[in-house]
């Protein structure tokens, strides 16, 4: 059994920040599944489960202070990622590549809205 369940955090502006990660997370499956009056949402696989990801409007939250890392199954779906997160208005906080943490630990870093650190990983072999 999995020992996360979900994760939400706050975000300052509801609406980029929905925009945002509904373009970032679509290369890893991930849609916006449910939405609560128009200031939280909820991101998850198609597959009728629950969602695992949710963003609430906060205001101003504490920027810069979270690490997310979203399975990918592949390389090159951490690459599609990183990519889809810059159009969409993400910041390159690491492009896509090998990691030191292990040997295949394949990793694509930008920054949300919010300053908040979101990365895909695969951890196959290339």
């Amino acid at each position: 059994m999995a020992v996360l369940d979900h994760l939400g955090i706050g975000v300052a502006d509801y609406e980029r920040s929905r925009a945002f990660y509904e373009q970032a997370l679509e290369p890893l499956g991930y849609k916006l599944l449910l939405e609560f009056s128009g200031a939280a949402a909820g991101f998850g696989e198609d597959d009728g489960g629950r969602p695992s990801f949710f963003i609430e409007a906060h205001g101003e939250p504490a920027r810069g202070r979270l690490h997310i890392a979203f399975a990918a199954e592949s390389r090159e779906l951490v690459d599609a990622f990183h990519a889809a997160a810059l159009e969409a208005g993400g910041t390159d906080n690491g492009a896509p590549g090998i990691r030191w943490y292990h040997d295949d630990y394949y990793g694509g870093y930008v920054l949300d809205p919010d300053g908040n650190n979101v990365e895909a990983v695969c951890h196959e072999p290339g």
